[in-house]
């Protein structure tokens, strides 16, 4: 039985503000992997195709970048104990982002980048605007910062120059106002997306969550604020040296500080789980703490990107296509999976059934889906990663092609699951 007062159970934002972002990216998670499937071949190429790049950004924006924005919704009044400021602008951000990111992706995919790209890069960019806004505010109101705030706050400035920056480049490679193709900006914007926006975010929510959900009375704040000034100085840093136009071997200066912080974070949930209180560990808090060390992926392909950049000439193509896949379809993906399946059902119980807490028999929240279908999920999942993963840096066609068949099955378990949790309700008296 979920405890009554907890603080995921706590009435804060409406379900009707934040289930529709989950129920989008759900759909966008299965889009991707079906554009994956008919893309394949794409990944025996170049990094720099529409079809990669429509891929890329509905994982990046449609899918992680949905429901992180729908879960902080919710979970950021619980971090700065207060509430949200406005509904009103939570919904009008999922407006905005719900038109603009088919209309950048549309773009994208068939490389019109025109007006589908630039309007739709403009209203993802109002949507981020006016979410920075609504969370900025509420934390105003509430005038209770800790360190897991101040890692969402940062990570939704990041997030902002993040799609600014994106913005830019689409306007440039059709009016050239920067002096250098597009291309050569990428990687900034990548990485101030990754690192900035999606890493931080998911390090100072983590923080909170994991020992929250596995019951731990660890808890360290210097440890974190140690971990916060090592991200952010590293990925300025790199930035920086970006501007400076450093060789890669004064680059790889800028990432010792970010494999600290991780490093550090790593620390943190070892010990997070050693001091547990709840011994049995559920199917997806295992995926959750599986995605942190799954971080060990990108972070070795980016070592090894950077190594053949400063002995060799040129890029190695599929080190870099392996490294984006390894963070959108790896990593954010297995995290995103996990921790649906431990805030959706809350969500979901504290709509349907928070009236009746401490009144009669009410379900438990992991009760409100099919956890034979989540774990069907996770195998699938697990296989068309490595599968496809082999596929890319072996350039094998069949290993792509059924790793990517795999990941459509994964995402429409997936999907079924959320709709199964969206669209329960409490059964009448």
């Amino acid at each position: 039985m979920p405890i009554p007062g907890s603080p995921i159970l706590a009435k804060t934002t409406s379900s009707q503000v934040v289930m529709p972002f989950y129920l989008y990216a759900a759909l966008s998670f299965l889009a991707a992997t079906l554009l994956l499937f008919g893309s394949s071949g794409a990944f025996t190429g170049h990094y720099f195709q529409p079809s990669i790049l429509a891929i890329t950004h509905v994982m990046a924006l449609g899918w992680a970048t949905m429901i992180t924005l729908g879960a902080s919704h919710q979970l950021v009044p619980v971090l700065i104990e207060g509430k949200l400021f406005s509904e009103w602008l939570g919904r009008l951000c999922f407006i905005l982002a719900a038109l603009g990111i088919p209309l950048l992706v549309y773009g994208l995919h068939t490389f019109h980048l025109g007006w589908p790209t630039l309007s739709g890069g403009l209203l993802v960019v109002l949507a981020i605007v006016v979410f920075v806004v609504n969370i900025a505010l509420s934390m105003w109101e509430s005038q209770r910062w800790n360190i897991h705030a101040l890692f969402v706050l940062t990570a939704v400035l990041w997030l902002l120059f993040t799609v600014c920056l994106g913005l830019l480049l689409a306007y440039n490679l059709t009016h050239p106002i920067l002096g250098i193709n597009s291309l050569h900006y990428l990687p900034i914007h990548a990485h101030t997306g990754i690192i900035g926006w999606f890493l931080l975010m998911v390090l100072g929510v983590g923080s909170r969550l994991i020992p929250l959900f596995l019951i731990s009375k660890y808890s360290n704040q210097k440890l974190l604020w140690v971990v916060y000034w090592l991200i952010n100085a590293g990925l300025i840093g790199y930035m920086q040296l970006f501007a400076l136009q450093a060789s890669m071997r004064m680059l790889v200066l800028a990432a010792l500080p970010i494999a600290a912080g991780l490093g550090l974070f790593v620390w943190y949930c070892t010990k997070a789980y050693s001091e547990r209180l709840r011994r049995r560990i559920d199917g997806p808090m295992r995926l959750s703490l599986a995605a942190v060390a799954m971080l060990a992926i990108p972070l070795l392909l980016l070592l090894a990107t950077v190594l053949w950049l400063a002995l060799a000439q040129g890029h190695h193509t599929s080190l870099v296509l392996g490294y984006g896949f390894s963070v959108f379809f790896g990593w954010l993906t297995a995290i995103i999976m996990g921790m649906t399946f431990k805030t959706l059902p809350f969500i979901v119980w504290n709509k349907a059934y928070h009236h009746r807490a401490g009144k009669g028999q009410t379900p438990n929240p992991k009760d409100l889906f099919s956890y034979p279908v989540f774990i069907a999920m996770g195998i699938s999942y697990l296989l068309g990663f490595v599968l496809f993963g082999i596929g890319i840096l072996g350039q094998f066609i069949l290993l792509l092609q059924v790793g990517s068949a795999l990941l459509i099955a994964c995402s429409a378990l997936y999907n079924f699951n959320v709709v199964k949790l969206i669209t329960h309700k409490a059964p009448t008296a």
